[in-house]
């Protein structure tokens, strides 16, 4: 099963491009089948780390402020972003980068052990709904990359 999730916060424009990319696949090739499943997380780790559960592999997309040009988009292995997990006092600290490392302690052999993250450069974090165009052309490159590995899946 590959899961895919999207991350981020839809009314602070720029954010929400995984949320938008994950509703963007799931108009396409709906939310659930035998081989995929997608979702929206929103800014919630511990769903990332429930949905992500049983699945073989992977993918999250998020937003990220790294300083490099609007647009640019990150392929980056799980592992070189899975963030040990240390308790702190509101639920919101618990990130899609702890759910992996956590992920992988509590669930172990039924976790994914082939986890991809796409990060997308941010230009705009302000309230807002829209994504600014220099997201909007990358989200379009990241939901047709993720689109043949779906296409895949489903067609297995």
């Amino acid at each position: 099963m590959l899961t895919i999730i999207g991350c981020g916060n839809s009314n602070r424009s720029d954010d929400g491009v995984g949320v938008r990319v994950a509703q963007d696949l799931a108009r396409e090739f709906g939310r659930e089948s035998s081989n995929v499943r997608i979702f929206d997380a929103g800014t919630g780790g511990f769903e990332v780390m429930f949905q992500a559960r049983g699945a073989t592999e992977l993918i999250i997309i998020d937003a990220c402020r790294s300083g490099a040009e609007p647009g640019a988009i990150f392929r980056v292995p799980g592992e070189e972003l899975a963030g040990n997990y240390s308790p702190v006092f509101t639920l919101h600290d618990f990130r899609w980068d702890h759910a992996i490392a956590s992920g992988r302690q509590i669930f172990r052999e039924t976790f994914p052990k082939q986890v991809s993250v796409y990060l997308i450069e941010a230009r705009e974090l302000d309230l807002g709904l829209e994504l600014s165009e220099p997201v909007l052309i990358a989200a379009r490159k990241v939901i047709d990359e993720i689109a043949v590995r779906v296409r895949e899946r489903v067609a297995a």
